[in-house]
C-alpha cells in the first residue's frame, strides 16, 4: 500500500466513522461552521466568487454554508472517491460544481484555478511540515487578488510536541467521545496516532507569511480545533 493509500484509508473505507464523530459535534463543527457561513456571506455580498475546497470530503458540513452564500463556481478536491460520491448529493443545487479525485498540493499548483476563497476543513494536519509549506505557497500563488484562505484544523499548543499532543487528543477521544461506538473510536484513534501531524498556531502563521500571505488571523478556537483566515 502506498503512503497516499495508507494515510487516507480511514476515510476511503470507513467515511461513516468521521461522520459519526462529527455528528456528535465533538470537533465543534457547528460553532466553527457558523462562523464560516458568516465569512462566506460577507464575501458573497461583494459579488460572484469562486471557492476551492481542499480535502473536501463529502462536503457535509460546508454545504449549508455554501447554500447560504452560493459561490458562482465550486471546486472540490479529495483523495477519497467514496467521500466525493457523497459530496455530489450534499452539493446538489449549487451552480457549477466540479469534483476532483486528486492530491491537494498538486491540484492547487497545477489546476490554474484562480479562486477568491480557498477553504480547507480538517485536512491540512495530515500533511508533513514540508508539504504544508508547499501548500501555503501554492495557495498564495493561486488565489485571485484580494483572496483569502479559510482553514479549519487542529493545532498544537506552542509548548506541545507532537507526542504530547497525540497523547492528549487520544485521551480526549477515548474519555469524552462516548456517544460513538468504542470500536469506531479505536479505529479513529489509530488513524490519529499514525497520520496526524498538527503544527502549532505560530508555526502555521510563519509558513503562511513565508509563502506570501500578508496576514493571518485566528477567528475562533475550541480547544485544539481552530478556524484561521489567511489573507493575500
Amino acid at each position: 500500500m502506498s503512503d497516499r493509500d495508507d494515510h487516507t484509508a480511514l476515510f476511503r473505507q470507513s467515511w461513516s466513522i468521521y461522520d459519526a464523530i462529527a455528528a456528535e459535534n465533538y470537533m465543534f463543527h457547528r460553532e466553527i461552521y457558523e462562523i464560516v457561513t458568516r465569512q462566506l456571506e460577507g464575501r458573497a455580498a461583494l459579488g460572484p466568487y469562486t471557492l476551492l475546497d481542499l480535502g473536501c470530503g463529502n462536503a457535509r458540513f460546508l454545504a449549508p454554508s455554501l447554500q447560504a452564500a452560493p459561490p458562482a463556481r465550486y471546486l472540490g478536491v479529495d483523495l477519497s472517491p467514496t467521500a466525493l460520491s457523497e459530496a455530489r448529493d450534499y452539493l446538489d443545487g449549487l451552480d457549477s460544481v466540479s469534483l476532483h479525485e486528486d492530491d491537494m498540493v498538486g491540484f492547487v499548483a497545477m489546476s490554474g484555478a484562480k479562486p477568491d476563497i480557498i477553504f480547507t476543513g480538517y485536512a491540512v494536519h495530515h500533511l508533513p511540515s514540508a508539504s504544508k509549506a508547499r501548500l501555503f505557497e501554492a495557495c498564495a500563488a493561486a488565489l485571485a487578488p484580494g483572496g483569502e484562505m479559510l482553514m479549519v484544523d487542529v493545532a498544537r499548543k506552542e509548548e506541545q510536541d507532537r507526542d504530547t499532543y497525540i497523547a492528549a487528543y487520544l485521551k480526549l477521544m477515548r474519555d469524552g467521545w462516548t456517544a460513538v461506538p468504542a470500536a469506531m473510536i479505536e479505529e479513529a484513534c489509530a488513524h490519529v496516532a499514525a497520520h496526524d501531524f498538527p503544527e502549532t498556531l505560530g508555526g502555521l502563521f510563519e509558513m503562511a507569511t513565508a509563502a506570501g500571505f500578508s496576514s493571518a488571523e485566528l477567528l475562533d478556537h475550541y480547544g485544539p480545533h481552530h478556524l484561521i483566515r489567511f489573507s493575500i
